[in-house]
């Protein structure tokens, strides 16, 4: 096996253990007191509502462009296997559009659920996508299936134990992080086999600029009470998932190897 590979394992290996060695993390209640709070043509919460409309706009485009099978600077995809782990990416955010709003409407642990299991798909997904593309297509598309498995079970085990009172995010959080991580390695690790990698980093960086929304909802909300860091956060995580579907249509191949096999 290449030495590049036993890298990334051993990393992934590392990373898993290293975040069992911390306690369990439990998932706050304070979680769910989000700060825009207003209701608004009869929806409460409407702005976290009805901001997770943009994941629609993103995700079904997104599923369509996967399906084509040509575009005008030619094939889409050097493999046409290459398309699935990319339909199921712009899937799971078509199906984030409705599980996020649905949380919104009724913040709470067991909403929260169908929030995540669509965004833990989405991780995957794209893990899957970049393996296929820049390691080898076959392993990507067969991984496809486990890491899904993965990352909806990382949600179910939160979800159990959280309803048992001892909730634990650990496995979640090594699904959503250590996906990032694995990404960042093999772009590090593994060529390139399609132009405009430097999309990818900033579709990263868009992601992390809503996690700091995400985690300053209140201090924004308070600084005109017009608009709250989460609904930012939304807008910023779709902005994320369009700069993937942005880097599909934009990138041409750079050359074909062995690595499609």
């Amino acid at each position: 096996m290449n030495h590049r590979i036993w890298f990334l394992l051993a990393a992934v290996l590392v990373t898993v253990i290293s975040v069992f060695l911390f306690p369990a993390i439990p998932q706050s209640e304070a979680y769910h007191n989000f700060a825009d709070k207003r209701a608004l043509l009869g929806i409460p919460n409407c702005l976290d509502v009805i901001s997770n409309a943009l994941f629609l706009v993103v995700g079904l485009p997104g599923m369509g462009f996967a399906l084509r099978d040509t575009a005008e600077r030619g094939p889409r995809f050097l493999d046409s296997r290459e398309r699935w782990p990319y339909f199921t990416f712009f899937a799971a955010v078509t199906l984030t559009a409705f599980g996020s709003a649905w949380y919104h409407l009724r913040p709470n642990d067991h909403t929260l659920v169908w929030d995540r299991i669509p965004m833990a798909i989405g991780f995957m997904s794209l893990v899957a996508a970049v393996v296929a593309e820049r390691i080898n297509v076959k392993a990507g598309v067969r991984l496809l299936l486990p890491l899904i498995t993965v990352g909806i079970g990382s949600v179910i085990y939160w979800d159990v134990t959280q309803s048992r009172g001892h909730g634990d995010l650990r496995p979640y959080a090594i699904a959503q992080f250590g996906s990032l991580l694995v990404l960042s390695l093999i772009f590090v690790l593994f060529p390139a086999r399609y132009t405009r990698t430097a999309d990818f980093a900033v579709s990263l960086a868009l992601y992390g600029v809503a996690k700091v929304f995400e985690a300053a909802d209140r201090l924004i909300f308070s600084l005109g009470g017009f608009v709250s860091g989460h609904t930012i956060k939304h807008i910023f995580a779709a902005l994320s998932a369009y700069w993937i579907l942005r880097m599909l249509r934009l990138r041409v191949p750079i050359r074909t190897d062995s690595s499609s096999t």
